[in-house]
């Protein structure tokens, strides 16, 4: 049975097969800022997107955020078009992300002992320059992003691809989260999660 962890050391994740990481709020500090973002995108539209519920979908792919307040709220929305938009807003914030040092020693800890992954619900395009920005890219060996499952958190086809890649089965694999729906996704690929919240102070 797939059990939550609220805490880990190295040498506790190096009894796994795998570690999977998600990256916003996870390996960097970047949910404020993206919480801006969404805000300066989705405000104009008359949509209404409280700090609450924006915590409440971590993970959560963008589209599918866009998608879920348009119908919630009733309001039309032209997802093709917000979504480049609410990117565009978070990188042009990039400059003030900065790496969650607490995970990132596990990480660097971890390199070259276990195979390690990202998993997220972000655009590729935004996961890379985020992971390019806070110096993390060379450690992963895969890049799970919104674009590679039709499906994202919280199913677990996200995690399961991550694990497929890296040819490691999914009980082995290990998964650090900060959010629900990822929480939720890793869980119910049969896998291991320690949620970073506590040990990140969040």
């Amino acid at each position: 049975m797939p059990r939550i962890h609220t805490t880990a050391t190295i040498d506790f994740c190096s009894g796994y097969g795998a570690l999977l990481f998600d990256c916003d709020g996870t390996l960097a500090d970047t949910m404020g800022l993206h919480y801006e973002a969404w805000r300066e995108t989705v405000e104009p539209l008359g949509l209404v997107f409280p700090h609450a519920r924006y915590t409440s979908m971590a993970g959560t792919p963008t589209r599918k955020i866009l998608e879920t307040l348009g119908r919630e709220q009733g309001i039309a929305v032209d997802v093709d078009t917000l979504l480049p938009e609410k990117e565009r807003r978070f990188v042009e914030r990039m400059h003030a992300v900065k790496p969650i040092p607490v995970v990132v020693e596990l990480l660097a800890a971890a390199h070259g002992r276990v195979p390690v992954a990202v998993v997220s619900g972000g655009i590729r395009r935004a996961v890379v320059r985020t992971l390019e920005h806070t110096g993390l890219l060379r450690y992963f060996d895969v890049i799970v992003t919104a674009e590679d499952t039709e499906r994202g958190k919280p199913h677990p086809d996200p995690f399961l691809a991550a694990a497929r890649r890296l040819a490691v089965e999914a009980p082995r694999c290990l998964v650090f989260e900060d959010g629900d729906p990822g929480i939720e996704a890793g869980l119910a690929a049969g896998m291991d999660v320690v949620d970073v919240r506590p040990m990140i102070g969040g």
